[in-house]
């Protein structure tokens, strides 16, 4: 019997509840935001939000007691760091339900729960609601020319430092595209002289002067005298022949 137990038991058992808004509990705090259905979402807000509020005393107690709900040691970190200094100013409400179409499967209804500090979008839009100022009916064309005067004044003044600002970035460009042009000039007349330099190296006249004392080797001289020596000797050679032959006639 539930008898006066008014909170959603979400149709599991108590240890099996207890796990389950743990763990939305600590994806809410690491990604700001979850789709989830609605029943489970209320039950989540009821949850979560007590321990938001006993994180903002950030004390050994108060990180002990949230852990024994969490059990997640880089979400209590996120949450005392992080989350608590984005809601520090806020007395309650830490969380907003937003309601989404119905699943396809069970048509269950769904809904989207977040830090209502982390929207960036509707924070945008509170900002600017809040900037907007009532005017009453008989005072409100005087106020409205007195404004108009002073947005001109502030525009002509806004549009005069803007123009010297653009007239210093321009002189800025110029010097520097002057200082620019004379490095490239520098630049190009230091390679000319670099190469006119050059060719006046002394390297290619030993060159030549090594191709031509090549033919003056005297190689080819004692070769030339060896082939004239080789025709001298046959030469001598049918002389020596005769003598023998006269020799032997005398003999006879």
């Amino acid at each position: 019997m539930r008898h006066g137990k008014k909170f959603n038991h979400l149709g599991r058992t108590s240890e099996h509840r207890k796990a389950l808004l743990a763990n939305q509990a600590i994806s809410l705090i690491e990604h700001k935001r979850i789709f989830t259905t609605l029943a489970k979402a209320k039950a989540l807000k009821k949850y979560v939000e007590p321990l938001i509020t006993k994180a903002k005393n950030d004390t050994t107690h108060s990180r002990r007691v949230v852990f024994s709900y969490l059990q997640n040691k880089a979400a209590i970190k996120e949450l005392f760091k992080e989350v608590v200094e984005k809601v520090a100013d806020r007395p309650g409400g830490y969380t907003r339900i937003l309601k989404i179409d119905n699943r396809s499967g069970d048509n269950a209804e769904m809904c989207l729960i977040e830090l209502v500090d982390y929207n960036d979008l509707m924070l945008g839009n509170a900002a600017s609601t809040a900037k907007k100022k009532r005017v009453r009916r008989g005072g409100g064309k005087q106020i409205a020319s007195d404004q108009g005067a002073a947005d001109v004044t502030k525009t002509s003044e806004s549009e005069a430092t803007d123009i010297e600002e653009d007239v210093k970035e321009e002189t800025k460009k110029e010097a520097k595209g002057e200082e620019k042009g004379e490095r490239k000039e520098k630049a190009l007349k230091e390679a000319k002289v670099e190469v006119k330099e050059e060719p006046k190296e002394e390297a290619p006249k030993e060159a030549k002067a090594e191709v031509k004392e090549e033919p003056k080797e005297e190689a080819p001289k004692e070769a030339k005298a060896e082939a004239k020596d080789e025709p001298k000797d046959q030469k001598k050679d049918p002389e020596s022949g005769a003598d023998e032959k006269k020799d032997d006639k005398e003999e006879k």
